[in-house]
C-alpha cells in the first residue's frame, strides 16, 4: 500500500464517526415512530410488514433525509385498513415521507422493471410486523439481483456514466455535489450493489471508511444549510472545517475531495473487474486473461497495462514512464497494482533526465483524453510525486474563482488534453505540452501565480533535461500565459500600444504562436464562458496582429474608424438604436447628438435593462456621438432600449435609485489604477470591483461631472469580479494631464465606494 493511500485511510479514520451517532439516533427515532404508527394502525404480526428501503434501510438518515418506507404483504393477505391508517402519524413526523403499499410479487416485479428500485430494495430493513416476511423478501431480492446481474450490470454502467457526464466529479468540481457526482454517495451505493452480485470484490475497508466519512460531511452540510442539500457551496467551507476539526477551509476541501477521489478510484476498479467478468462470460472467450506483450517487461491484459511475470522494475528507471505513456496512448488503464509497484521499485531518474525519459513524458502528456485516467492512477498510487514532486502544491487545490469547472490539478490535465488538438499549429509541441502542464504550478501562494510559477517551471524544465533555450521558452510561457487573454479583453484592440505590449513581451513569432495555443487550451479547459466566440475573436485577432508585426517588422498602426451614416431622426435631435445578433450575444449601435454624459445615460439604459455589457467603443463624428455596445444577451429589443433611454434623459426614470449597490457590494473596496503605459493617445483607467449592474454607469457619471470623455470601455467579468478598463480623453481631445488622471481615479473610486 502506498504512503499516500495510508495517509488517506488514516485521515478517514481520524474523521470517521463525526456524525455517525447522529445518524444512528435519527434512525432509531424514525424506527420508533414507524413501529408506533404500525401498532396504532392495528398492523398484524403475520403476513404484513413495514420495511425501510434505500438510505433509510441502510440506517443513513441525514438531518433532512426522506423516510422511504413500504408496507409489504403476502400475495394472499390483504393489509386492510392498515394501508391507509399507518401513514397519517408519519406525515407529521418525517421531514418527508416517501411511502407505498406493495404485495410480495409486486416488490419483485418492480425491481425487475426499474433498476433504481432494484438498488433501493437491496437494503430492505424490518421496521414492524412480520419479520419472517421481511427476511424472505430480502433473501429473494438478493437472489434475484445475483441471478440477473450479468444482464443488469451493463444498464447500471450506462446509468452511472450518464450521471457522471451530467454531474461532474466530486474530487474536482468547483461546487461539489456529495451525492450525484462521480465519487459521491450514489457511487458508493453502486459499488456495494456490484459487490453484492458476488461476481467481483473491491477493498471493503477502504469503501466503508470512505463512504462513512462522506456521510459525515453530508450530515454537516445539511446542518449548516438548514435544509436537504448535498451541495457544498463556497461559503460553507469555513464552517465545515470548524465542525470537522480541520485547520481551515482549504484543508476541509482537500479532505472532501480526497474522499471523492478514493471513491472514484474504487468505482473504476469495480467496473474494470466487472468488464473482465462479463468479457470472460462471452461464448468462446478465454477463461483467463490473455497477455499481449508490449515489450520491456510490459503487457496488455483485460484492458490494463501490467507487468509480465519476471519483470524487474528495479533495473529500469524508465519503466514507470514507459508504462504510463503506453497506457495513455492506447486509451487503456494502467493497472493500479502495477503503478504502485513501479512507483515503489523503479529507480529515481538521473538529473537531468535522460532524453528518452523526457520523450516518454511528453508522449504521456500528448496522449489526449487517454492521459486523464492514467494520471489519476498515478495520483492515487503516489507515482506522480516520483515524477513531479512539485505537483503537491496544486493537488486538489480549489480555484479562487468559480468560473473554473475543476480544481487546479484537474484543470491542468484538461489543459494538456486541449493542447493536443493545437499541436499542429506550433513548431515545438513538446514545449507547449510541458508549458500546459506547468502553467498554473505557481498557484497556492500569496504571490501572483504566473510570477510564482516561472522559477518553478524553470527548475522543472531543467530537471527534465530541456536545452537552455527551451527552458527559457517554457518559463516565459508560464510567466505570461495570461497576457493575451487579459490584454485582448481589457485593452482597446485598435490602439497600437495594445499590440506593442504583446510584441515587446514575447519577442519572437515562435514564442507568440506557442502562447496563442496555450491561451486557447487554458481557456477551453476552464469553461465555455472563458472561450466564448467573443473572447476567442478578440484574443486571436490580437495574436494575429502581433504576429504580423513580429514577422514583418512593421510598426502596429491604429485601425481607422469607418464613418457611419447619420439617420435623419438623429439630425433632428433624437437617438437611434440598432441591434444586430451575434453568435454569442448582440451588438447595439447607438447614434445621438453628442454631449457630456451621453455615455453615462446609455450605460444606465443597458444596466436598468439588466443587459450585461462586455465592451463599448464610442467616438465623435461631426457633432454626433456614435457608440457600439457588445452584449452577452442575444435577446435585445432596440425599441425597448430607446424607450428606457428617453425615460432616463427626460428625468422620468432615476438610474441612481434603480442601480444602487447592495450592502455586500457597497462594503467592498474597489481598485482604481491609472495605466500610463497602455496608450499614448488616451489615459487608461483600470477599475476592479465586485461585479454588479451599474458599474459602467457609475464610472461614466463620475467622469462626466469632471467633463472627461470616455473613448472606449472594455468590460471583463469572470466570476464575482469585474475588471473594467476605460480609455479617457479631455472633452477637447487628448490624454489627461497627470494631475487630472489622478483626480479622475479618485473621483471614480469615491463614486464606487458610495
Amino acid at each position: 500500500m502506498s504512503r499516500r493511500r495510508v495517509r488517506i485511510l488514516a485521515s478517514l479514520d481520524e474523521r470517521g464517526g463525526v456524525t455517525a451517532e447522529g445518524r444512528a439516533a435519527r434512525t432509531a427515532e424514525a424506527d420508533e415512530q414507524c413501529a408506533k404508527a404500525y401498532a396504532a394502525a392495528g398492523g398484524p404480526e403475520v403476513g404484513v410488514a413495514l420495511v425501510a428501503v434505500g438510505g433509510y434501510g441502510r440506517g443513513e438518515l441525514a438531518p433532512f433525509s426522506d423516510w422511504d418506507v413500504v408496507l409489504v404483504h403476502d400475495d394472499a393477505v390483504s393489509p386492510g385498513s392498515v394501508a391507509e391508517q399507518v401513514w397519517y402519524p408519519l406525515w407529521d413526523t418525517a421531514p418527508k415521507l416517501d411511502h407505498s403499499v406493495r404485495s410480495f410479487s409486486e416488490m419483485l416485479s418492480s425491481s425487475t422493471g426499474d433498476l433504481r428500485v432494484a438498488l433501493g430494495l437491496l437494503d430492505i430493513r424490518h421496521l414492524a410486523g412480520d419479520r419472517g416476511l421481511v427476511l424472505r423478501l430480502r433473501t429473494t431480492m438478493l437472489a434475484h439481483w445475483r441471478k440477473h446481474a450479468r444482464a443488469l450490470l451493463p444498464e447500471l454502467r450506462t446509468m452511472s456514466v450518464e450521471r457522471h457526464r451530467r454531474a461532474g466529479e466530486l474530487a474536482h468540481a468547483s461546487v461539489p455535489d456529495l451525492k450525484e457526482m462521480y465519487g459521491g454517495l450514489r457511487d458508493a451505493v453502486v459499488i456495494k450493489a456490484i459487490v453484492a452480485t458476488w461476481l467481483v470484490d473491491v477493498p471493503a475497508v477502504d469503501l466503508e471508511k470512505s463512504r462513512r466519512a462522506l456521510l459525515d460531511v453530508r450530515d454537516l452540510v445539511q446542518e449548516i444549510g438548514g435544509r436537504a442539500t448535498d451541495r457544498v457551496v463556497p461559503e460553507m467551507w469555513d464552517q465545515l472545517a470548524e465542525r470537522l476539526e480541520l485547520a481551515d477551509a482549504r484543508t476541509a476541501q482537500a479532505h472532501v475531495r480526497t474522499i471523492g477521489r478514493r471513491l472514484t478510484h474504487l468505482s473504476r476498479l469495480a467496473w474494470r473487474r466487472v468488464d473482465g467478468v462479463l468479457e470472460r462470460s462471452r461464448p468462446g472467450a478465454p477463461r483467463r486473461p490473455r497477455l499481449a506483450p508490449l515489450g520491456n517487461g510490459l503487457a496488455l491484459a483485460s484492458g490494463e497495462v501490467v507487468l509480465v511475470p519476471g519483470a524487474r522494475p528495479s533495473r529500469d528507471p524508465l519503466m514507470l514512464l514507459r508504462a504510463s505513456a503506453l497506457a495513455a496512448e492506447q486509451g487503456v488503464a494502467l493497472a493500479p497494482p502495477t503503478a504502485a509497484r513501479l512507483a515503489r521499485d523503479t529507480p529515481a531518474l538521473a538529473e537531468p533526465w535522460p532524453e528518452e525519459a523526457r520523450h516518454l513524458f511528453v508522449r504521456l502528456l500528448g496522449a489526449g483524453r487517454g492521459l486523464l485516467a492514467v494520471w489519476e492512477t498515478l495520483e492515487e498510487t503516489g507515482a506522480v510525486s516520483r515524477i513531479l514532486p512539485e505537483w503537491e502544491r496544486i493537488r486538489l487545490l480549489p480555484h479562487a474563482s468559480i468560473i473554473h469547472r475543476f480544481t487546479v490539478d484537474r484543470h491542468t490535465i484538461e489543459t494538456c488534453i486541449e493542447a493536443v488538438a493545437l499541436l499542429p499549429r506550433v513548431a515545438r509541441p513538446d514545449v507547449l505540452l510541458v508549458a500546459a502542464l506547468l502553467h498554473d504550478i505557481g498557484k497556492g501562494s500569496l504571490t501572483e501565480h504566473s510570477v510564482a510559477g516561472e522559477p518553478i517551471a524553470r527548475r522543472i524544465a531543467s530537471r527534465m533535461g530541456f536545452p537552455e533555450e527551451e527552458v527559457d521558452l517554457i518559463s516565459q510561457l508560464v510567466r505570461w500565459h495570461l497576457l493575451l487573454s487579459t490584454t485582448a479583453t481589457t485593452r482597446d484592440p485598435d490602439d497600437p500600444a495594445t499590440v506593442d505590449l504583446v510584441v515587446d513581451t514575447m519577442g519572437d513569432a515562435e514564442a507568440l504562436a506557442l502562447l496563442t495555443a496555450l491561451t486557447e487550451a487554458d481557456a477551453r479547459a476552464t469553461s465555455t464562458q472563458v472561450w466564448s466566440t467573443w473572447r476567442a475573436r478578440l484574443i486571436l485577432d490580437l495574436a494575429r496582429r502581433a504576429a504580423r508585426v513580429l514577422d514583418t517588422g512593421a510598426a502596429a498602426v491604429e485601425r481607422p474608424q469607418a464613418a457611419v451614416e447619420i439617420p435623419e431622426s438623429v439630425r433632428s435631435g433624437s437617438a437611434s438604436f440598432r441591434a444586430e445578433p451575434l453568435a454569442d450575444g448582440a451588438r447595439v449601435w447607438v447614434i445621438a447628438p453628442d454631449r457630456l454624459g451621453l455615455l453615462a445615460d446609455l450605460a444606465a439604459t443597458f444596466a436598468v435593462a439588466r443587459l450585461p455589457v462586455r465592451a463599448c467603443r464610442a467616438w465623435q463624428q461631426g457633432g454626433f456621438g456614435v457608440s457600439v455596445w457588445d452584449l452577452d444577451d442575444s435577446y435585445v429589443d432596440a425599441a425597448v432600449l430607446r424607450t428606457r433611454f428617453s425615460a432616463i434623459t427626460e428625468g422620468r426614470l432615476d438610474p441612481a435609485t434603480r442601480l444602487a449597490p447592495s450592502a455586500a457590494a457597497r462594503g467592498s473596496e474597489p481598485s482604481v489604477v491609472v495605466r500610463p503605459e497602455a496608450s499614448s493617445k488616451a489615459t487608461v483607467l483600470e477599475v476592479r470591483t465586485i461585479d454588479r449592474p451599474g458599474v459602467v454607469y457609475t464610472v461614466a457619471v463620475a467622469l462626466a461631472r469632471m467633463e472627461i470623455a470616455v473613448r472606449s470601455a472594455h468590460i471583463s467579468t469572470l466570476g464575482p469580479q469585474a475588471v473594467d478598463v476605460f480609455y479617457l480623453q479631455e472633452a477637447s481631445a487628448g490624454a489627461l494631464a497627470e494631475h487630472r488622471a489622478a483626480e479622475a481615479a479618485h473621483a471614480v473610486r469615491a463614486a464606487l465606494e458610495c
